[in-house]
């Protein structure tokens, strides 16, 4: 079985532009990303895809695989299609661009999945407990069933806490996803969906067409930058 990973890099990002050349104790986020992904050992190959002769270059110059994608794709998933239609490959992982703490032991748990022939789509997710984070909208909730599937995905909070006698175990969404390639292909062929449009997460896509993900839960994957905060809490991991 064929395995790549392919972490796509759009250089303007809403929220916090340019935010993967960013520094992060004297190395851009996106080499992190990169540098953390190959040092696993885990892929046959590891390639960014990005709109940026900027963050190419960062890849590039500094011994790295990159592609230059177009500019006007609607996600992430969108633009890592755009390289692995062409590839002759079983398993793409999506490793965000902006998660540069990833490491051997989460990526190893969501490839492993794949050894169930049901699962098309797998990401990863970590329990949040902080109450800030768990009602912050930049960390994307996720409910899954007892099967570990996913049953939705949302910036508000879920499940809301209407019952306020039991515990709730939050989970923060990793932006690290897994496909069979057909099965990202497909994703590519369907319209943007009301979901996904709404909250701006782009695997509502799959719900919304009736394919769940598998989610898996792991620990110490670190801090997704999204936020100048977010790199202030990466900077200070970093330190300990």
């Amino acid at each position: 079985m064929k395995i790549v990973a392919i972490i796509p890099a759009r250089y303007a990002a809403t929220r916090f532009p340019a935010k993967l050349m960013q520094l992060l104790e004297g190395k851009t986020i996106i080499r992190h990303t990169y540098e953390n992904t190959v040092a696993t050992g885990l892929f046959d190959e590891v390639i960014v895809a990005t709109d940026s002769e900027i963050i190419f270059k960062e890849i590039t110059e500094n011994g790295g695989k990159a592609v230059i994608t177009k500019g006007n794709h609607e996600s992430g998933s969108d633009r890592i299609a755009e390289v692995a239609k062409e590839m002759d490959v079983d398993i793409i992982i999506n490793v965000q661009g902006d998660t540069p703490f990833v490491n051997k032991g989460a990526l190893e748990k969501i490839i492993k999945v794949f050894e169930d022939a049901t699962v098309k789509v797998a990401s990863l997710m970590q329990i949040l407990e902080e109450e800030k984070y768990i009602e912050d909208k930049n960390y994307v909730k996720v409910a899954v069933d007892k099967y570990m599937n996913s049953l939705m995905f949302s910036r508000s909070v879920i499940p809301y806490p209407r019952n306020k006698e039991i515990a709730i175990t939050y989970y923060e969404h990793i932006g690290v996803y897994a496909f069979r390639k057909d099965a990202l292909l497909k994703f590519t062929e369907w319209e943007v969906t009301p979901l996904e449009i709404a909250e701006k997460i782009e695997c509502l896509r799959y719900l919304e067409n009736g394919i769940p993900l598998r989610m898996i839960v792991v620990n110490g994957i670190g801090v997704e930058i999204d936020t100048p905060e977010d790199l202030e809490r990466a900077s200070r991991a970093l330190k300990l």
